[in-house]
């Protein structure tokens, strides 16, 4: 597959055209960003890890029956895609209440909920992505109401899914970020990534961190964090198999 010309640049990915029009290759980076991009720097090896993990989920994902845009992994920081026009809505799933959650309603982080939760946000750079509800979502004209429920099943099928393989791990999965896309035939498939990066992850045992949140906060130990969760990702898909 030849690498084109780039279309697009992230705060994480590159993404390039490819010489089948119905494929891109995104290219992830060790660029860091929080807050909307107010922070920045760099974490080194990120852009690897968060690569090859978010293709592993997503072949187990792909397996248990979500389907995904992911095609095939083609170095350690390149991986083909179905090319999807990206629906502008952030979900957030959450298990546990922490970061915004904690601030917003001003409860303390560790709550356990009794059964997830799910977040809207109008993924929009220039807004802040601010939060919104399903009946923004439609006044706005993101989603069709078909599409909106059909997100709403994927995302907590995805999160059963998720809970489970990283418990077998040894870790908690507090909370996380998915993005969806429609294919040509306006079928809706996740896409986007599924990493330390979009994911928080605590250790079962201690509540250490294992995600970005180390960065956000200057918590040190960043890159020692990424890759311990990735070779208890390695451990636990191997098992899996």
């Amino acid at each position: 597959m030849i690498k084109g010309e780039q279309i697009y640049e992230g705060k994480a990915k590159k993404v390039f055209a490819t010489d089948d029009p119905g494929l891109l290759i995104v290219s992830y980076k060790d660029d860091a960003t929080a807050f909307n991009g107010l922070k920045r720097g760099t974490i080194e090896g990120k852009g690897i890890i968060n690569n090859k993990m978010s293709n592993a989920l997503m072949r187990m994902l792909r397996k248990r029956g979500i389907p995904t845009h992911f095609v095939e992994e083609l170095g350690e920081r390149d991986t083909l895609v179905k090319k999807v026009e990206i629906v502008p809505l952030e979900v957030i799933v959450r298990n546990i209440s922490a970061g915004s959650f904690s601030k917003r309603y001003g409860v303390d982080e560790g709550l356990v909920f009794s059964e997830p939760t799910i977040e809207f946000s109008y993924k929009n750079d220039a807004l802040g992505d601010p939060l919104i509800n399903d009946c923004h979502a439609l006044a706005l004209g993101l989603v069709s109401r078909e599409e909106l429920e059909e997100i709403k099943r994927l995302a907590f099928e995805i999160n059963g899914v998720l809970k489970d393989f990283w418990t077998s791990c040894g870790v908690t999965l507090v909370d996380f970020k998915l993005e969806f896309g429609r294919l040509p035939d306006g079928s809706i498939v996740l896409a986007d990534e599924i990493s330390p990066d979009t994911c928080r992850l605590w250790d079962s045992e201690t509540g250490k961190k294992l995600d970005k949140d180390r960065f956000r906060r200057d918590l040190g130990g960043v890159e020692d964090a990424y890759r311990e969760i990735m070779a208890r990702a390695e451990q636990g898909l191997g098992e899996v198999k």
